[in-house]
């Protein structure tokens, strides 16, 4: 089976915790004494029915004050499929904990309430789906049982985001009307609403093809770790361990080794459970080379006719990550791009983006918590690279404070030059 990876996102209150505990209840996915300690917390908050948020809301402060703060992952599947879900915040103060979350999502759920309809954070959350490339966007209308089911305020609502997501990159958007308090149209079909011809969420989450969103044309393989067993049966044995960010390998294919040039074939693809007659994204493989190469981490493997940028300089969108400090021309940094580490210097802050009216301030001179800018650097040595709309793997990064060693940045590649 494979695994799909989503997002939630929401304005305050609009029930995306709600949602993910509904979606975990229905599908048979929580333990009893999980569920009899959620009834327990619901009767002893006085609600007189079980909030299915306290399934996901597990910080205390979260509870206190009934908002997503920290990104929740939760597991569960169905006979079809598996699924990892990020519940990440709405609130503006934590944009930087939504673009964690959705960073590897294949699809993202924006919800809204019905009531208020598309709000500025909604805006936001698009955007943000829609710089993250997150290839499916599901925008989730909540609390219809409140507006009485009514199809006039779901198609509103359709029409509205609809104008507004023309103007993002967004490839595939789907609408769906549901109560995730009361469950319609989260696991099965809603009787409330016969005029809605579409799936319920579930079912669309289970059907949605994420294959191809996948790059398989350009074969990207970095490399993690170099395999030198000490066992003298294995004495002959070196491997080179890594995540397939891209393309299909096969024994027998030619491949080139950067940073030195040299090309050479697969001799054989090892996994835990065996040899393997091809892999790609996003599977963890061995590589055994025909040819002894001088090969570390942080060294790419690729195609010979079809190389990533070797780049030193590099143009980005990215999002501020830390507290106290600001990025701003001259600051020093470490960058970590797939497996290879080097120092950055920030050259030039293009400008800062307002996520929630999409205005670009070219004046800005820094960027602060949670803020997004396009930004110049410059590298110690060189990276192999791709626009991050080609490949997300190869076109993402983290810049890293080297004085505390602490994540202060997520950058996402829009050009390279050598």
């Amino acid at each position: 089976m494979d695994i799909l990876r989503f997002a939630t996102a929401g304005s305050v209150d609009d029930g995306k915790s709600t949602l993910i505990g509904r979606l975990l209840f229905d599908s048979k996915a929580i333990f009893e004494d999980q569920l009899e300690a959620v009834e327990r917390t619901s009767r002893d908050r006085g609600t007189e029915y079980t909030d299915l948020s306290l399934l996901t809301d597990g910080l205390r402060a979260e509870r206190e004050q009934g908002i997503t703060i920290d990104v929740a992952y939760r597991y569960f599947a169905t006979p079809k499929r598996k699924f990892i879900i990020a519940d990440t915040p709405g609130h503006i103060q934590y944009t930087r904990n939504m673009v964690t979350g959705a960073s590897t999502a294949d699809l993202a759920i924006i919800l809204i309430d019905a009531r208020k309809g598309v709000l500025e954070q909604s805006r936001r959350h698009a955007f943000l789906t829609s710089l993250l490339r997150v290839p499916h966007l599901v925008l989730a209308v909540n609390k219809m049982d409140l507006v009485d089911y009514s199809q006039e305020r779901f198609e509103e609502i359709r029409e509205e985001f609809t104008a507004f997501a023309s103007k993002l990159n967004v490839a595939d958007l789907t609408f769906i009307p549901i109560s995730a308090l009361n469950g319609d149209n989260v696991v099965s079909r809603s009787e409330n609403m016969p005029w809605y011809q579409g799936t319920s969420l579930l079912h669309h989450l289970e059907n949605v093809h994420i294959a191809s969103d996948r790059n398989l044309v350009d074969v990207r393989f970095p490399v993690q770790y170099v395999i030198r067993p000490h066992k003298t049966e294995f004495h002959d044995y070196r491997g080179y361990a890594g995540q397939v960010a891209g393309g299909v390998l096969k024994p027998g294919d030619e491949v080139l080794h950067l940073p030195s040039g040299l090309a050479t074939r697969i001799a054989s693809i090892d996994t835990f459970d065996g040899p393997v007659e091809e892999a790609f994204p996003p599977m963890s493989v061995t590589l055994r080379l025909e040819d002894h190469i001088d090969i570390s981490r942080g060294d790419m493997i690729c195609r010979p006719n079809n190389k990533p940028q070797v780049a030193q300089e590099l143009e980005a969108m990215v999002c501020w990550m830390a507290d106290g400090v600001k990025l701003a021309p001259r600051s020093k940094l470490s960058i970590k791009h797939t497996t290879r580490t080097a120092r950055a210097l920030v050259r030039q802050l293009h400008y800062r983006l307002d996520v929630n009216t999409l205005h670009r301030d070219e004046g800005a001179t820094s960027l602060g918590l949670n803020e997004i800018g396009r930004v110049s650097l410059r590298v110690t040595q060189p990276l192999f690279v791709d626009d991050y709309a080609r490949n997300r793997m190869t076109g993402g990064f983290i810049l890293v404070d080297e004085s505390t060693n602490t994540t202060v940045g997520a950058g996402m590649i829009v050009d390279a030059r050598a």
